[in-house]
């Protein structure tokens, strides 16, 4: 078995990459927190540690999933956001280069402005925050220096339970189970939902085909934030019982006050091209994550 070592694998995408990589590859999982017992303590901030932690396992591929992604502890934490996001990902990209192996890395839906409906993998960066300016520079260090690498971007991720999922599903579900009968939903945000299972499903195929490069990663079906709060109700059987009411960003400007972009969407074009795309349609992997997931 091939060996891959997995850094930052303790949040939702890790516990997915770890049961979907452990079947046919060895790997080696490491973390700041370790919330798993599979997981090994690593701060790969620190070069020197990251380095002997790799070098001590030799495997055949670095992987290099964690990242701050609260937009505003970000936004307001810069130096904290690109000592982890960006410096830990030069980190990897040393490492990688040094040992010659390819690295895999996790990119964002957020490193676009969001000034056009969706985005193939060879639209044009440009974003408007500290987190999708700490993403595209990642990916820019690994574009400069490595020719063996795979960047893969994801939209809204979904994953993880009720332990790990601190995106907009679990909040969502967080008020249905505190008994709330009206869901304030924003209508003016667009995206694609990236189911964390489908994801390292396709990461998988990708990393066995040897085609490198950047690669948008995402669930079919373009959506919005709204479209999902009611696939939610409708695979939860309370559209009756609960009423959305559409509000617009604005009305939430006083907990999530960092800009986002209006539209998240991406295209899965590149691997479309290369006849590698097994990513579902997001209704169908919204009411697999529920079922399998959450009571």
């Amino acid at each position: 078995m091939k060996k891959i070592y997995v850094a930052g694998c303790g949040g939702m995408l890790g516990s997915s990459i770890y049961s979907v990589f452990s079947n046919t590859y060895q790997l080696k999982c490491s973390d700041k927190d370790t919330n798993e017992d599979w997981l090994t303590y690593l701060d790969f901030t620190v070069y020197e540690d990251y380095l002997k932690d790799v070098l001590a396992f030799k495997p055949d591929y670095l992987m290099h999933l964690g990242a701050f992604t609260d937009l505003e502890y970000c936004q307001q934490n810069s130096f904290e956001t690109y000592k982890n996001n960006v410096m830990s990902v030069e980190n990897a990209t040393l490492i990688s280069k040094l040992l010659d192996i390819p690295l895999v890395y996790i990119s964002s839906a957020g490193i676009f402005d969001g000034e056009k409906d969706y985005y193939n993998d060879w639209d044009v960066a440009n974003p408007i925050n500290i987190y999708g300016e700490s993403k595209y520079q990642g990916e820019n260090i690994i574009k400069n220096l490595l020719s063996n690498y795979l960047i893969c971007r994801a939209g809204w991720m979904m994953g993880g339970g009720v332990k790990k999922d601190k995106k907009f599903i679990s909040k969502i579900l967080n008020q249905i189970q505190q008994g709330k009968k009206e869901l304030n939903i924003v209508d003016d945000k667009l995206g694609t939902p990236t189911y964390t299972i489908d994801f390292s499903k396709n990461l998988e195929l990708l990393l066995s085909s040897n085609f490198w490069g950047t690669y948008n990663m995402v669930c079919e079906g373009l959506t919005s934030r709204y479209e999902v709060t009611k696939e939610i109700l409708k695979i939860l059987n309370l559209e009756n019982e609960i009423k959305i009411n559409k509000v617009k960003s604005d009305f939430f400007r006083k907990d999530y006050f960092v800009k986002r972009p209006k539209s998240e969407r991406l295209l899965n074009t590149k691997l479309n091209l290369r006849s590698l795309n097994i990513m579902r349609d997001w209704k169908v992997c919204l009411s697999e994550y529920l079922i399998n997931y959450y009571d």
